[in-house]
């Protein structure tokens, strides 16, 4: 038996004694108090004055400490909001109670009644008058003071990490801020927000892997969402001209330190507007990030200070793998038996069904990206592998459309949005017809949709996950994810 078990084994013994003369999970404690408020509200309060006072708490958490003298106890209790200490003497509690407390261990959650008083030491203290366990912790926990080392248990178990470590459990508080203030963002800049399938009968809205499951009445396989663009497009073209959609969505798509299959995103669109208008619109919303959050224009980021200083810096797809792809001779971006070479060079794999413009995108990608650390905007991307941007007039062969990038990760992409339905159908057809396994369908009743006539609108989409690692300094999208998938234990 291995020694957990053996610990296991002892808690489940101490559980049937407390079985004999109390109820194992009662259900009837009522909290008033927690311990950050206590602590905040009395610490500067003297002991006399908290004697006079007597003042009645109600507290429940979990036992972190234990320290037993004999006949009397302290224990460290530890809400969602801190730690508290708590004292307890046999005479006080009663036999029968303290006999509990004694079969008590750390981990087990307790439900405490009585008042405050300060220690020898000054310290803030419960003065314990009643004791109920309310859950008992039948396996030990990991050790406080050394944290889970085992990064596969800190994601496998995110509830011990979030128990041990105060760091994470910031770090999630943090992430729901960063996401309300997201939203009231854009509910304040006048968008409504929406919520659109994420079972969809066609995959498409973005060039993804999608994950398909299948729907029993109606035998019909169903695509989860890869992204909600062109639900939220039929939003526009039925009449409002502000809508976002902070959603969840799927892309079957190897995991890595930027990627998981399941992510969040906020997707946004407005009418009457264009690209450009987009640019100006994510700059402010990073302004504002950055007050909300108390944070300095200039980030720490791993090893890279980040400059979110406005406007950010612009540059052309073109010009950029210029600047900064290795050798490469621009003069023959379009000669495909060079490009062939330039790639298998700097170990690019591609096919003989890739395009140029999709080998083009692979070496943006592979080389160039990774080069903006402080916030850059990318534009003027290839029409081909753009199929739901608008062109521009004078050149059809780019398309008025951005990505963002900080930290060599993308963080948004954005376009102005094709609203011409006999070329929408003309680039669902080509995609349809490729041999791209991330190609999208065709999809017919949102060309119907688009023949109903779909205002000039400008859409852009952000990754929250991301974004969320840029601001709290996580090297990992796994850190921001409170469950992240995991490979399954062998």
């Amino acid at each position: 038996m291995t020694e957990e078990n053996k610990l296991i084994t002892e808690r489940k013994k101490k559980l049937e004694e407390i079985k004999k003369n109390h109820k194992a999970y009662p259900n009837s404690f009522k909290k008033t108090d927690y311990a950050n408020n206590l602590i905040s509200n009395h610490s500067n309060s003297d002991k006399e004055s908290l004697e006079k006072d007597a003042i009645n708490v109600s507290v429940s958490g979990r036992l972190l400490t234990i320290r037993n003298m004999g006949n009397s106890s302290f224990a460290n209790l530890h809400d969602e909001s801190g730690d508290i200490q708590i004292y307890l003497q046999k005479k006080q509690v009663g036999e029968d109670s303290y006999k509990l407390f004694n079969n008590l261990d750390l981990g087990d959650i307790v439900g405490i009644n009585g008042t405050l008083f300060k220690t020898k030491t000054n310290e803030l203290t419960i003065n314990t008058e009643s004791i109920e366990l309310l859950s008992k912790s039948l396996r030990p926990l990991p050790e406080k003071f050394h944290g889970i080392a085992d990064i596969e248990i800190k994601y496998r178990q995110r509830y011990l990490d979030l128990m041990i470590n105060p760091e994470t459990k910031n770090l999630f508080k943090v992430r729901s801020k960063i996401i309300s203030a997201i939203r009231n963002y854009f509910i304040n800049s006048g968008y409504l927000e929406v919520e659109t399938p994420m079972m969809h009968m066609i995959p498409g809205g973005a060039a993804a892997k999608p994950f398909i499951t299948h729907h029993n009445s109606l035998d019909l396989d169903l695509y989860l969402r890869i992204a909600p663009e062109l639900f939220l497009k039929r939003c526009i073209i039925g009449g409002y001209e502000k809508v976002f959609e902070i959603n969840r969505s799927f892309r079957n798509e190897g995991l890595s330190v930027k990627h998981n299959p399941e992510f969040t995103m906020i997707e946004f669109y407005c009418a009457y507007e264009n690209y450009l208008f987009l640019m100006e619109l994510i700059e402010k919303l990073f302004e504002n990030l950055l007050g909300v959050l108390e944070a300095d224009i200039k980030l720490n980021y791993q090893e890279n200070i980040i400059d979110f200083k406005t406007p950010f810096t612009k540059i052309k797809f073109y010009d950029a793998i210029e600047k900064y792809a290795v050798d490469i001779d621009v003069s023959r971006l379009n000669d495909r038996e060079y490009i062939e070479s330039y790639c298998s060079s700097q170990s690019i794999k591609i096919t003989d069904d890739h395009s140029i413009a999709k080998a083009h995108l692979d070496i943006f990608e592979k080389l160039v990206e990774k080069q903006f650390i402080n916030p850059t905007f990318v534009t003027h991307y290839p029409t081909e592998v753009s199929p739901l941007s608008r062109s521009f007039d004078d050149n059809p062969e780019l398309v008025e459309r951005f990505e963002l990038f900080i930290a060599g990760r993308e963080i948004a992409n954005g376009f102005s949005e094709l609203n011409d339905p006999q070329e929408q159908s003309k680039r669902f057809k080509a995609q349809s017809e490729s041999n791209d396994d991330e190609k999208m369908s065709y999809d017919g009743d949102f060309i119907t949709a688009l023949e109903y006539g779909m205002p000039p609108t400008a859409g852009a989409g952000i990754g929250i996950d991301r974004l969320i690692m840029l601001f709290t300094n996580s090297p990992s999208i796994r850190d921001v994810l409170l469950f992240p998938h995991m490979k399954p234990k062998k």
